[in-house]
């Protein structure tokens, strides 16, 4: 049976929630927000900063003539950071859409901190890969290969062909869709493969010279010097934090580094600093993961810490797996798994790549049994509707998961950062993330999250981050099955 995932309500109410606003005019490159351009004053001053309180900016956009914008929906991030105590927070960024901004952090250590905010895309850049987005869904394409008896094709397939006629695979359970173009001598049902096929050409001169990587990610020449901020009253402040359970609510910011250690703020979360703390949290524990490249990194991670971790070789394609772990010692198995199509990897069987709802629905679950997932890098090409439908399948199969097994442990590693082209870019993966944060407001899940943790790190940017990044997001994740 096919699960009734099409809510029209619900798909109306997350497009109203990413709704984002757009420039006025023609689109032009002398026009478009300049970061060398923009400025931010603090907004009434101090003479003391204290932890606990709030440091207010006020942004102003202006294009290539340092001429003010009048209307808003650049893209920017912004933290605060302090280099020697390898501490960061994000800050919140409102866009009143008259072409300012105001930009506000949390102070929650004391020292020296500094300002930095960064334009990742201009309104206008945005514009563009919003209508690519939603316009353009064979920007990048796959191949399926067909084989019988000696006789091989490949053809291209997507989640969507308009080219007519096609081979149409429908997953019985979920209805979830696969379309390759019909060869022309095989029948459907000999597509054995699937691998990445490229990147179509999509833009024009115009569009790349506000897409360029000149013009992307920049920093903001900010004047404003380095504060001094003073212990806070303490007392008032530090509340107890709970343990670490799914279903909390999540503050803005919600955690923040400090000595390059992750200090939550949604839960009291705890390191894992020896191999044993981490094999002795995981013990008697049966963990699944479903997703993309950036949680095989956990998958890795672990495996690399933990000695008496082994993998056993399944002997299919590393990048979609399945991959399996287990520690004799310590009585604890780790499965990995690509969360199935669209994925952009190399050559493949069919046969290896499951729909993550149906892997989720056929576990039984319990109180040793873990499941983590993460969905978005592969989605970031197409309309956010084909995400959204994606997301019920799966948080139907979740609340199903949970109904005949709530002690199961479920835990949802959010979106991160560092895309920075028209076919992922981290305007395209926040509206994504936005979208997967509410759809599972309200249930008893845990988010890690992974969007604030590579926002406000001093590591450069990266869709892979580097290790301290996710032994970070690692230590969370061990947080939640292991509170206390």
């Amino acid at each position: 049976m096919t699960t009734p995932w099409h809510d029209s309500e619900e798909v109306k109410m997350l497009k109203e929630l990413i709704a984002w606003p757009e420039p006025r005019g023609t689109l032009s490159f002398n026009s478009s927000t300049s970061a060398q351009n923009c400025d931010y004053q603090i907004l009434n001053p101090r003479a003391h900063y204290s932890v606990g309180e709030t440091l207010e900016l006020l942004l102003t956009a202006r294009d290539h003539h340092k001429r003010p914008k009048s209307y808003g929906g650049d893209f920017f991030r912004a933290k605060l950071h302090s280099p020697g105590l390898k501490a960061g927070v994000t800050g919140s960024v409102r866009d009143h859409q008259n072409g300012t901004y105001t930009i506000t952090f949390l102070l929650l250590w004391p020292g020296d901190v500094e300002v930095s905010i960064r334009l990742i895309h201009s309104s206008e850049a945005v514009q563009i890969m919003k209508r690519l987005r939603d316009t353009r869904t064979d920007k990048v394409y796959f191949y399926g290969y067909f084989q019988k008896n000696g006789t091989a094709e490949r053809m291209e397939c997507n989640l969507q062909i308009l080219e007519r006629p096609v081979c149409e695979y429908t997953d019985p359970r979920t209805g979830e869709k696969w379309v390759c173009i019909r060869p022309k001598q095989l029948p459907c049902n000999t597509l054995i493969y699937h691998s990445a096929g490229g990147y179509r050409k999509v833009t024009n001169k115009e569009e790349d010279a506000l897409l360029a990587g000149a013009v992307t990610d920049q920093a903001i020449p900010g004047k404003i010097p380095i504060l001094l901020v003073l212990p806070g009253n303490s007392s008032v402040y530090e509340q107890r934090s709970p343990l670490c359970t799914p279903g909390l609510p999540i503050p803005d910011p919600s955690g923040y580094y400090y000595n390059d250690v992750w200090m939550s703020r949604v839960c009291s979360s705890k390191t894992f600093p020896k191999p044993s703390n981490v094999s002795g949290c995981l013990r008697g524990k049966i963990v699944h993961m479903f997703g993309d490249s950036t949680l095989r990194q956990w998958w890795e991670y672990l495996l690399n810490v933990i000695p008496t971790l082994k993998r056993i070789d399944l002997h299919v394609n590393y990048k979609s797996g399945p991959l399996l772990a287990a520690d004799l010692e310590n009585n604890f198995v780790m499965h990995w798994r690509a969360h199935g199509n669209p994925l952009r990897i190399e050559k493949t069987m069919v046969a290896d790549l499951h729909y993550m709802a149906n892997d989720i629905s056929a576990i039984g679950g319990g109180p040793d049994l873990v499941i983590v997932f993460t969905l978005w890098a592969h989605f970031t090409t197409y309309p956010v509707d084909w995400y959204i439908q994606r997301v019920q399948i799966i948080r139907q199969m979740v609340i199903d998961l949970l109904q005949r097994s709530p002690q199961t442990t479920i835990i949802i590693k959010s979106a991160n950062t560092g895309y920075k082209s028209v076919y992922g870019s981290d305007w395209l993966s926040f509206q994504l993330d936005v979208i997967l944060r509410r759809m599972f407001l309200g249930l008893p899940v845990a988010i890690v999250d992974a969007w604030q943790m590579t926002s406000c790190h001093y590591l450069p940017d990266d869709i892979h981050p580097g290790k301290v990044i996710i032994q970070n997001e690692v230590d969370l994740f061990l947080s939640y099955i292991c509170p206390r």
